[in-house]
Formats: C-alpha cells, structure tokens, sequence
C-alpha cells in the first residue's frame, strides 16, 4: 500500500536507509574504487591512466553542463516549516503565490522571494484533511476538496467562499482538477468520478470507474478525454462530452499513482506503488507501450519540467529527475528526511515545490534544466553508476558517495 496522508497515524519513520534500490549500486561502485589494497598497487599508473581516459570519453555534453550549472549562484525560496502535515501545495498560475492544504482542513497562502516566505491568508474551509487544492488558469478562483466529501471555491484576492457542494460526494473525495473557470473534476476514495459545472447545484455525469480511490487524473487540452489512475491498478478513461468510459486497461498488480504528459501531449507516463514508471501513448490507454524502473520505494507523486524530462519522488524523500526520450537517469533534484506527499512548479518554471511528512515544503531552483534537455543524445548509451554521480545543482548532495554514507 502507497505510504500517504491517509496513513499518517501509522508509523511513518524513514527507513531509506535499509533499500535505496538500484541507486545502492552506486555507493558499492565507489566504496570498492575508494578501498584500495595490494592489487591495486600492482597495476599502479596504469589503472590511473585508463581510468582518467574513460572519464574523458564519458563525459558527455549532459554531465558537463551538470557540473558548470554547479558552480553559478542559484537561489531560491527558503523552507517554510508548518505545524500540521502538508497534504498537498499549488503553485499560483501568474504570481509568486504558493497554496498549503493541512491535514486540519485549512489552506495557507504565501507569497515567496528568493529572500524570505510570508504567509498571506489563513483560510479554514474543511472539518477533515484538505486534501487537493487548485487555482483556476487565471489565478483568480481557488478550488479546495477534503476528507468531508465538501468542494469549495474561494476568491483568491478576498478569500471569501463564492461557492460550496456539501456533501459532494457519498465517500470522502480524493482528487480534484479544474478544467477552466467553473469546470472541475473530481474523484473519491471509492471510484467515483464527478464533473462539476460550479453555477449549477447538481453534476454534469457521475460515473463509477473503480473499486478504490482515485489517485490522479489528467486530460489534454483538447479536453476531450479525462484519464483516471487508481488505487486498483487501473488506468480508466472518460469520453467528457459524451459522459461515458471511453477505455478501461488492463489490471495492473500495483497501485497506480500518479500521471504527467509530455512531448506535446502525445505520451502518458503513469508511477505506480511499486517504482516502475509506464508510458502509454494517448487515446491508446488499454496497456503501455514501455516501462521503466524509476526506483525501489513507491513513486507518489511526478511533475513535467520540459518536454521530455520528469521529476519524481515518493517514499524515500529523494526528487528524481529523468530524460524519458530517450530514458536517461540525470540525478538527483533533492531531498527530505521523510516520504515526500506532493510537488509542483511554478509558474515561471523556476522552481519546484515539495512537501514530506515531515511538515515542511521545500523549493527547489531547476531552471538548468531547459538547457540539459536540449544536449540529451538520442544516441547516447546510459550509463546509470555515472549519471547518478552527476547529481544535479538544486540538490546539496555533493556525489552519491557523500549521499549514502549520510543514510548509513
């Protein structure tokens, strides 16, 4: 089972440390280089030769922008620690604005700058866990849903409730996503999808997809299908206009997690409980074209920075980034001490945001990456030991050696 909010009550101690995956291979790599011993002396500057030749042949256009991106100032926003968990964060669509849902039901608005984090507004909407929050594309209506089956829009600039569906649905809501001003989807703990035009009482369709929660869901801009992930290992798609399933895929034997489009929409990658990401190609969502071992621990949650480039994170606290065309491993993002609940970038694409168990919501400075997205070789051959050494500038892990040993 996925480690989420909804378990929070339970034991949530990290034990990364125990299983870091395919990524402990790097620290094995190096501990046996660092160790040295009597063979080595007998191979002596002949080893030290070949090495320092294959560090040159390998070092490609990618990892010598890594490492130069390292050396530049880069700023970013400092942590904002809170005194409830953090469910889930949004990020302003035109301003620097980032939204806080807790675990007591109440939004926290702060403005952010590379110097400081001020907290704005202090809303209290829900009785239970608020557990997805929404800004309208405009940046002008806040959308909010919660453990109490209740979906609210506020007025961001007032923070006056403009409308509330008590009791929305019959079992608590899970997801929400807007379509526009006053269209939002939204999906509950049992399988249900609703659509919801905001100036009417009632929903447009209701439609049972499932037997468990609705983790994710995405559509495209054309908006004529929504696709629904969920917590029974299945990947569902709705025909909107039509108010019907469009496609239901195979069962799959984990948990499906989370959802991010890419190269124009054309591709659908979906995590899952157990670290393997899937790409689909859209409108074709019966089973995937290809899959990926992300990581060990389970995959909660994934943002598209570019076009082919995806930052993961989940269980372990470790954000991931990854070329997905073709599919290279760049390094590390950053990290937190405990599972990590939610991300999202901001509006300028300067930033990615991040919240843990540990209640605190960290910013992440990853403009470097428009740059590395466009030097990924389609030709190159990865080489996984070395593209994680190369971690990249947001993190302040230094190299993957320092990086396990702080775990130990």
């Amino acid at each position: 089972m996925t480690l989420d909010f909804r378990d929070f009550d339970k034991d949530s101690s990290d034990d990364s440390s125990s299983d870091l995956g395919e990524d402990s291979d790097i620290n094995d790599d190096m501990s046996l280089s660092e160790s040295g011993g009597e063979d080595e002396e007998d191979t002596g500057n002949d080893i030290n030769q070949e090495e320092n030749h294959d560090n040159c042949d390998d070092e490609d256009e990618v990892v010598k922008a890594i490492k130069a991106e390292k050396t530049k100032q880069r700023d970013h926003p400092p942590c904002i620690k809170c005194d409830d968990f953090i469910v889930d964060i949004s990020f302003h669509p035109n301003k620097n604005i980032i939204g806080l849902a807790n675990i007591v039901g109440d939004v926290l608005l702060y403005e952010y700058n590379n110097d400081e984090t001020k907290l704005i507004n202090t809303l209290e909407l829900h009785t239970k866990a608020c557990r997805d929050i929404e800004f309208d594309d405009e940046g002008l209506i806040m959308f909010t849903t919660a453990k109490d089956k209740a979906i609210m829009a506020t007025d961001v600039e007032t923070g006056k409730l403009k409308q509330c569906f008590e009791n929305a649905h019959e079992e608590p809501i899970y997801k929400l996503m807007t379509l526009d001003s006053n269209k939002i989807v939204t999906g509950d703990d049992c399988g249900t999808v609703k659509l919801w035009d905001m100036r009417k009482q009632n929903p447009i369709f209701s439609l049972k997809i499932g037997e468990d929660y609705i983790s994710d869901m995405v559509t495209n801009e054309a908006q004529k299908y929504l696709v629904c992930a969920g917590g029974d290992g299945m990947l569902t798609s709705i025909d909107l206009k039509g108010s019907k399933i469009y496609t239901t895929s195979e069962q799959y034997e984990s948990e499906l997690t989370c959802m991010g489009l890419f190269r124009s929409e054309s591709k659908l990658l979906v995590g899952s409980s157990v670290g393997k990401f899937y790409l689909f190609n859209w409108k074709e969502f019966g089973f995937h074209s290809d899959e990926y071992v992300g990581q060990k621990h389970s995959i909660q949650c994934m943002i598209p920075i570019t076009q082919n480039i995806v930052v993961s994170s989940g269980e372990d606290g470790i954000l991931r980034a990854a070329h997905m065309f073709p599919q290279r491993q760049l390094g590390i993002v950053g990290q937190h001490s405990l599972p990590v609940e939610a991300l999202d970038i901001s509006h300028d694409g300067q930033y990615i945001a991040s919240c843990s168990h540990d209640n605190d919501v960290k910013f992440w400075n990853i403009a470097y990456f428009e740059s590395i997205d466009t030097m990924i070789d389609v030709n190159h051959k990865q080489n996984k030991k070395k593209d994680m050494i190369n971690n990249l500038p947001s993190s302040n892990i230094k190299n993957a050696s320092d990086f396990f040993s702080g775990l130990v």
